[in-house]
């Protein structure tokens, strides 16, 4: 029977690693994951966190269980962590991790919390984690999650075991995602652009309708920036909004089960917590939706740029050609590339908690003005 480390894909070495650790009964307190975006940290961690769990029981039922919540991501003893402020983790985000450390599991033996960008943890934050990260209760694993080492402080570093990523090729990718799911290769390819090369979250985007609908939303705006007035633009932002929000539905119906099944063994406050938890997952899969919008209108103005430069056999997203060769026409190479400082633009705006209808506002509206002026 396979286990949770074969979707570890394109990272052969930490899969062993990992695997090992489980095996021989040496899990560390805490680990620390670095690697850039696409390089299959987020999956790494939870599928470590499944692993460890399963290791505490000897119940074919249990395990079962065990897999099943982990892989929806509802599981009440593995807590995922991402920063709150503009900036990166807060202080009280902090503390609340750590006073809840102190109390026991839910449902499992251990806890494992995972927490995202640790490269956007300061001095303060660290200060409050320092003593928890290093001598944390013996029923608690801590995974973090950051781009470099170099990135993180050296006391948070110094209290982990560092596990490298490699970053994954596009071309690697793409087979990767052929080869275990039914796509073609241009669907694969398709897929890795609009997840800014991750291989978890293309496999995802291959299964779900919602999200390639809303690939396709973002494209039909962008095919109609050059023939559009102020007002068709304003219009197109507040259409990717609303495009937005559908592909959430399914995640508030999974959370709501999850709600219902929980209400028959927790406690009120704990119910409360657990409320509270899935309304930050529910932001941060909202952003994650807006990370793939910029990823899409990166690969899209990508591919503009190499019809502009006469090589059309290098477009990725052939299914938007005939848009893209239309843009071409009106634009240059120097724009097309111009135009991405755009979505960065864009991006951080949208990191910073402005809102996402003004964000996407003014991308298009430079867009506009910087391919077609």
């Amino acid at each position: 029977m396979s286990d949770a480390f074969d979707t570890i894909y394109g990272q052969p070495k930490v899969r062993e690693y990992l695997r090992t650790c489980v095996a021989s009964g040496k899990v560390s307190q805490a680990y620390l994951f670095t690697g850039m975006a696409g390089s299959n940290k987020t999956a790494a961690a939870y599928a470590f966190a499944e692993e460890i769990l399963k290791s505490d029981t000897a119940d074919a039922n249990e395990k079962m269980e065990i897999r099943r919540k982990v892989t929806r991501r509802v599981h009440p003893d593995v807590h995922y962590v991402a920063p709150e402020g503009a900036q990166g983790y807060l202080v009280e985000q902090i503390r609340e991790i750590v006073s809840d450390c102190a109390m026991a599991p839910v449902q499992a033996k251990r806890k494992v919390y995972i927490l995202d960008r640790v490269d956007l943890m300061g001095t303060s934050p660290a200060n409050a984690f320092l003593k928890t990260l290093e001598e944390p209760p013996s029923d608690v694993v801590f995974l973090l999650l950051g781009r470099t080492s170099s990135a993180v402080l050296s006391t948070i570093v110094s209290r982990c075991q560092v596990v490298p990523f490699r970053n994954i090729p596009a071309s690697e990718a793409t087979a990767i995602l052929v080869q275990n799911s039914q796509a073609s290769t241009p669907q694969a390819m398709i897929a890795i652009q609009a997840c800014n090369g991750s291989v978890t979250k293309g496999l995802e985007f291959l299964k779900s309708p919602e999200r390639q609908a809303y690939r396709d939303k973002v494209l039909l705006v962008l095919a109609s920036l050059a023939r559009a007035d102020d007002l068709d633009v304003l219009s197109y932002a507040s259409d990717i909004v609303s495009a937005t929000k559908t592909p959430l539905d399914a995640v508030r119906r999974e959370q709501e089960r999850t709600l219902e099944e929980s209400s028959e063994f927790l406690q009120r406050s704990a119910l409360k917590a657990l409320e509270a938890r899935q309304k930050r997952l529910l932001s941060q899969a909202s952003f994650e939706l807006l990370r793939q919008m910029t990823s899409v209108v990166r690969s899209w103005l990508r591919d503009v740029a190499v019809v502009c430069a006469g090589t059309p056999d290098l477009v990725l997203n052939i299914d938007a050609a005939d848009a893209i060769r239309d843009a071409a026409r009106h634009t240059t190479v120097e724009a097309a590339c111009k135009a991405e400082k755009c979505v960065d633009a864009a991006e951080v705006a949208i990191t910073y908690n402005v809102s996402p209808q003004v964000s996407i506002e003014a991308m298009l509206f430079e867009i506009r003005e910087v391919l077609y002026a």
